[in-house]
């Protein structure tokens, strides 16, 4: 059989259609990749080639009402260490990291697993070249393994608001570690100290990470939250909007540059009803005492112009976190600074009367007369009126100058007549034993008994007259915050009209323009919030009977407010002294409610003082110093300079006060008749309370101890294999190990730390 013999001719032509045809499908192929979907590519390079990091938002500024900034922020610089990225350097430096196992739960089952030990990688990949320019810092080890166990998006941050010199150092040496960046963060900065600290409150990190977010990013830095007060009830306003920041990586994955950046936007800036003058008179007249508070209201709106508590902190102490140790300072000050004692619940006593007086007008008791002598019978119980102590009785009275002279015979008699309900109602149109809604946590809301109240909380016991007279002049149950106090003298000062406080004015973009709710309403209106108007239960003339007994306690002899009696003004206001239990601690209760000028009242103030042994001679002296240096402030006579306050603090706050004197103010000019407390009546005092969790700064433990040793071996990097070739393995050859590197010297030895 013949073969056609192929000629070399047409090996040669078939050889080369098959070049050709592999050119084409070649050339098909870079155009299908290069052109037709060159944009994807191109993407997915640009991608793989940088990183993004989060820059935290900036939170907007908080000022008083005439726009003096009280919060700011500051730059603050942090060594962060991004964990995944040390680890990948580690290995890729010493060869595998070394690993250590830990129990977890997983679907409800115990199961044992491993984890690149980070605490060495840590302590033989880092610390070392940070000892080296001796910038290392002691460290918590186990918060340091639990967050790169929990929160591995998030950097860790190493050493917080470094200083001057070590920011330097790093500056001037080329530390060159995977992992260790330098932060530069807001944080915020509280101008004055311990100014208004317990309206302002302070911020810290997150309770929980946004790990959605945190995905979006290579590098992810988060925001601070408001933990309390105005900090955090304002939070989802002062908040900004964070921004990104793109960096360029070149093959070997390492960062090299910045390819662009989006800058974060500030919040909205949150103005306060606050005057920052006045609340720097009130902390410096309320600094006389260890504990106590005092409010200060336009009685015209509502706007809360003043709050102050002491003993206080300074929230800069919190920032960016607060150290383990100084925060175990604040929890064991028997002071207990962090309470604000303004919203704080304690029983009124006489200061209460002006309820009950109300009340009794109400029920048309304006023409009654009760006797006092001495004290009332209920049942089998005696109640005292406060005179018999001083071996004498107020006689026959008519309610005015009850309310002068503070008679307890009289208003047992008085407010058993008007009756329990009319009481409360005249309470709660006040807005007595309910939360004021004021942008402030852990308000309390106090209370106000009756006989629904004592079914609820005391279904054993049974309401009495007994209970009625004690109710009557602010004891047994009652109880009433400093700044529902301030609220319920607002409605008597401007003749009847009861406001809800108001202490945030406003809110404003960085615009100018008024910052929206969720709605797309305005967030905060500039109208004052009516709550009640006791003239739809009351005359004009019954509610000027009540005023003019306030002002006959202050400006007529015999009256128990002849310490607050002022030369170019008058006051009206009422004592009150009290018995209360705080925390096991038994405390006598001085009060002090007042409002000046009398005919066309500007500013209503309440005082209150644990441990004070008398209203008049120690929350009078106060309220009086706040409202004559405000009114002089008015005028221009008295200048107030708003400055640093540090913490205000007493050896001890639990010493009994008898009287409040200024040095630099004038003489006095009433009658000295105090009242006493009852000591048989003892009410518990609602302190206050916050669930804030602040950042706490865990004290270095063993392991993240950095101590100066001897010359120890460290981790040597190993050399990468490099892949055979294609000719290494078609026969089969091996190259030779490259030679392990020399281990880098030791470290200079420079003493103990």
């Amino acid at each position: 059989m013949n073969h056609r013999r192929i000629t070399p001719r047409l090996r040669i032509q078939f050889l080369g259609l098959l070049m050709l045809m592999g050119m084409g499908a070649l050339g098909l192929r870079l155009w299908w990749i290069q052109v037709a979907h060159g944009t994807e590519w191109t993407a997915q390079i640009r991608g793989s080639s940088q990183a993004t990091v989060r820059i935290p938002s900036v939170r907007g500024e908080i000022k008083d009402r005439n726009g003096l900034a009280l919060v700011q922020n500051r730059a603050s610089y942090e060594v962060d260490f991004y964990l995944p990225e040390m680890v990948k350097g580690y290995r890729e430096r010493f060869g595998s990291p070394p690993l250590t196992e830990y129990r977890a739960i997983i679907s409800g089952m115990p199961k044992d697993l491993k984890e690149p030990d980070i605490i060495k990688v840590v302590n033989d990949g880092i610390i070392p070249r940070l000892d080296d320019l001796d910038i290392a810092r002691d460290y918590n080890a186990g918060q340091l393994q639990r967050h790169y166990r929990n929160d591995t998006e998030v950097p860790f941050s190493y050493i917080k608001d470094i200083d001057f010199p070590t920011m330097a150092k790093f500056s001037e040496h080329d530390v060159g570690l995977p992992g260790v960046d330098i932060a530069i963060k807001p944080v915020r900065s509280y101008v004055y100290g311990a100014l208004a600290a317990h309206l302002l409150g302070y911020v810290g990190a997150p309770d929980d990470i946004n790990r959605e977010e945190a995905k979006k990013f290579t590098f992810y830095q988060g925001d601070v939250e408001g933990k309390s007060n105005i900090e955090k009830s304002m939070d989802e306003y002062l908040r900004g909007k964070p921004g990104v920041r793109y960096l360029r990586r070149d093959a070997k994955g390492v960062i090299n540059g910045v390819l662009r950046e989006d800058p974060p936007k500030q919040g909205s800036n949150v103005f306060l009803t606050l005057d920052a003058r006045i609340q720097a008179i009130a902390e410096e007249a309320l600094r006389a005492v260890g504990r106590g508070a005092a409010v200060v209201v336009d009685p015209n709106n509502g706007n809360v112009l003043a709050m102050a508590s002491v003993p206080s902190f300074d929230p800069n102490t919190f920032i960016p976190s607060i150290k383990a140790k100084d925060w175990k300072a604040l929890q064991k000050d028997e002071g207990d600074p962090l309470v604000n004692r303004a919203i704080s619940a304690l029983p009124p006593g006489s200061t209460f009367k002006l309820i009950t007086s109300l009340a009794g007008l109400r029920k048309n008791l304006a023409n009654a007369r009760f006797n006092c002598g001495g004290g009332v019978s209920y049942g089998d119980h005696f109640f005292q009126c406060w005179v018999a102590e001083k071996h004498y009785t107020h006689g026959t009275l008519g309610l005015i100058d009850a309310i002068k002279v503070s008679c307890d015979s009289f208003f047992y008699q008085y407010g058993n007549a008007a009756g329990i309900q009319s009481i409360d109602t005249i309470g709660k149109m006040l807005g007595l034993g309910e939360e004021s809604g004021i942008h402030l946590t852990g308000e309390q809301a106090g209370n106000l008994p009756g006989p629904e109240w004592m079914q609820i909380h005391h279904p054993q016991e049974r309401w009495s007259q007994a209970q009625t007279a004690n109710v009557s002049i602010g004891q047994g149950y009652t109880l009433v915050s400093p700044l529902q106090l301030a609220m319920a003298y607002v409605a008597a000062a401007n003749g009847g009209i009861c406001y809800y406080p108001r202490f945030v004015d406003k809110v404003l973009n960085q615009d100018g323009s008024p910052a929206l709710d969720e709605d797309g309403k305005v967030a905060v209106p500039q109208t004052p919030r009516v709550r009640a108007d006791l003239r739809n239960e009351l005359s004009r003339e019954q509610i000027d009977l009540v005023r003019k007994g306030l002002w006959k306690v202050v400006n007529e002899d015999g009256g128990t407010g002849g310490r607050a009696r002022l030369k170019n003004v008058q006051v009206a206001g009422k004592t009150g002294t009290a018995q209360a239990t705080d925390r096991g601690h038994k405390d006598t209760i001085a009060w002090f409610a007042c409002f000046a000028p009398f005919e066309n009242p500007k500013y209503v103030v309440a005082v209150m003082v644990q441990g004070g042994e008398h209203g008049g001679s120690v929350a009078g002296p106060i309220a009086t110093r706040i409202i004559e240096r405000t009114l002089a402030l008015d005028e221009g006579k008295f200048d107030m300079k708003v400055a640093w306050l540090s913490p205000a603090h007493k050896a001890n706050p639990f010493q009994m006060i008898k009287d409040v004197t200024y040095h630099d103010a004038g003489g006095n000019l009433g009658s000295n008749d105090e009242e006493n407390a009852d000591e048989s009546q003892n009410a518990d005092a609602q302190m206050a309370g916050s669930d804030a969790t602040p950042d706490v700064e865990p004290e270095a433990d063993s392991q993240g101890k950095v101590t100066r040793r001897a010359p120890v071996a460290r981790a040597v990097p190993v050399a990468t294999p490099r892949p055979r070739n294609f000719f290494e393995r078609l026969f089969g050859a091996r190259r030779q190990p490259a030679p392990a590197p020399t281990p880098p010297p030791p470290p200079r030895r420079r003493g103990t730390r």
